[in-house]
């Protein structure tokens, strides 16, 4: 690094500023999963879903496998954090859009128990951990994908700014299937990373399963969900692709 080069700190700084919805975001997430998880599990999951998602970045960008051949366009690499090839942002993003796809599909699964002043998921260990959790934790993650590339590949037209393209146009306005294919993969796979971590982390006693019990603390993960998909609904429409907008929520809809 020459003394020209920004510091980490700096960087860090420079991201947070550069993409200050993304941490609103993350901020949330990190709230939602340490109450109901606890601190270790979300550090545990933060953390190795990071890693787990970089991989399969950094792969992709070089084999294909799993979204199909992309790459990233480094003109942030001195306004924001990188690891390699891939912006360290990027590959985070998808620890709380995991957790939303989550707690989405438990509390349209399981049980909710309710009085005037809170709504709480009442999930189970055969709950958290049935074929229909999972199977919809897994397409409610690529859902928010559906949702997301298609505007994110236009993100010169508003304030993401153009960070990466395919080397051949897609057929779902210009965002391949196999994109999706690897979107199933790793939430299954980060899915499957949860399971392990709740299995070692539920086992232990804590106060309310969690950090503390707060009113209405198991919706803030399908609220965040909303968010979600609502920004990137709202941004389609802002930069005027309405046909993927209203196709986006005529499929919803559907759904």
């Amino acid at each position: 690094m020459t003394d020209a080069d920004p510091t980490l700190w700096t960087l860090f700084l420079s991201t947070v500023a550069l993409r200050p919805y993304v941490f609103v975001f993350l901020a949330v997430y990190l709230f939602s999963n340490t109450l109901v998880f606890g601190f270790l599990q979300t550090l545990w999951f933060t953390v190795g879903g990071y890693f787990l998602v970089f991989l399969a970045e950094f792969s992709s960008t070089r084999t294909g496998f799993p979204f199909g051949f992309y790459y990233y366009i480094d003109t942030t690499r001195q306004q924001e954090l990188w690891l390699s090839d891939v912006p360290f942002m990027d590959s985070l993003s998808f620890t709380f859009l995991a957790h939303a796809s989550y707690m989405t599909a438990l509390f349209l699964c399981a049980p909710l128990w309710r009085r005037r002043s809170d709504v709480q998921i009442v999930d189970t260990k055969a709950i958290r951990r049935s074929p229909s959790v999972l199977v919809l934790t897994v397409t409610l993650f690529v859902l928010l994908d559906i949702v997301i590339d298609p505007v994110a590949l236009q993100g010169s037209r508003w304030f993401l700014g153009q960070i990466y393209g395919y080397y051949e146009e897609g057929v779902y306005f210009g965002v391949p299937l196999a994109n999706f294919l690897g979107w199933g993969i790793v939430g299954l796979a980060l899915v499957m990373l949860h399971r392990v971590l709740d299995g070692v982390y539920r086992s232990r006693p804590r106060r309310a399963w969690g950090m503390a019990w707060v009113p209405y603390r198991g919706l803030i993960g399908p609220l965040l969900y909303l968010g979600v998909f609502g920004f990137n609904v709202a941004v389609t429409f802002m930069i005027g692709e309405h046909t993927l907008g209203w196709s986006i929520c005529f499929c919803s809809a559907l759904w």
